[in-house]
C-alpha cells in the first residue's frame, strides 16, 4: 500500500531541503520559511523524500498531483500485461448438454478477458480417432467466433488435443474496462478527485 507524503503542517522536520515548484533548488531552509513560502505562492508543501536528511519538500498543488498521479496509476494497469489462462477439459465423445455447458464457461471467460486453454483428452481406443477432436474444437472455434479467435491451432499432445483461444481486442477491452470501473467503486463524478497516490487457473474438469 501506498502512503501519502507528509503535507505543511505534518511535516516534522526543522528544516528540508526546498525545491520550487518548477523543479528549481531553493536549498535548505527552515520548516517555518519553507512553509511561509508555499503560502506566498498558496501551494502546498509536499514531503518528497522523507529519508534523506535533512528531507526534501517541494513546493505543489497536492490536490492537483494526487489526480494526475492517479490517472498515471490507473493508466499503467491498463498496459499491464495481466494475462490470465483458463483450462477448460472435453472428451471427444461428449454428451451435447454437457458440451453446451462447457461452451458456456469457455464464453464466460473470454468476455471475462481471459484466454482459454481447450483441451480434449483421450482415452483408450479413442487416441486411434483425432479427427473427433479436431472436429470438436473447430466446432467451438466457431461458435465462439464473435468473442475469441483461435490463437493456437489443434496440436496433439501425447493423449490430449490442445488449442487456445483468445479473446478479441474490444472484447478484452471492454472487460478491462469493466474490471476498472468496478475496482474505481463506479464512474466518479466530473471534477471529483481520485484520492490514490503513485506509486494459470484451472475450470471445471470432466
Amino acid at each position: 500500500m501506498s502512503v501519502e507524503p507528509r503535507v505543511n503542517e505534518q511535516i516534522r522536520a526543522r528544516e528540508v531541503r526546498l525545491v520550487g515548484p518548477e523543479g528549481e533548488q531553493v536549498g535548505i531552509v527552515p520548516l517555518e520559511r519553507a512553509l511561509q513560502l508555499a503560502a506566498d505562492v498558496d501551494l502546498d508543501l509536499v514531503e518528497v523524500a522523507p529519508m534523506a536528511r535533512p528531507p526534501v519538500c517541494k513546493l505543489m498543488d497536492f490536490g492537483k498531483f494526487k489526480y494526475e498521479s492517479a490517472l498515471k496509476a490507473r493508466e499503467a494497469r491498463r498496459n499491464q500485461q495481466q494475462t490470465v489462462i483458463k483450462e477448460m477439459k472435453l472428451r471427444p465423445k461428449i454428451d451435447p448438454h454437457d458440451y453446451e455447458t462447457k461452451k458456456g464457461h469457455v464464453v464466460r471467460f473470454l468476455k471475462a478477458g481471459d484466454k482459454v486453454k481447450v483441451t480434449i483428452m483421450f482415452r483408450g481406443r479413442e487416441q486411434s480417432r483425432p479427427e473427433l477432436g479436431f472436429r470438436l474444437l473447430r466446432k467451438l472455434s466457431e461458435e465462439i467466433s464473435e468473442l475469441g479467435f483461435v490463437e493456437a491451432a489443434p496440436k496433439q499432445d501425447g493423449r490430449n488435443m490442445i488449442m487456445v483461444l483468445a479473446p478479441h481486442r474490444n472484447v478484452k477491452a471492454a472487460a478491462t474496462q469493466s474490471r476498472e470501473t468496478k475496482a474505481d467503486g463506479g464512474t466518479s463524478s466530473e471534477g471529483e478527485t481520485p484520492t490514490e497516490l503513485p506509486e494459470v487457473v484451472t475450470a471445471d474438469k470432466a
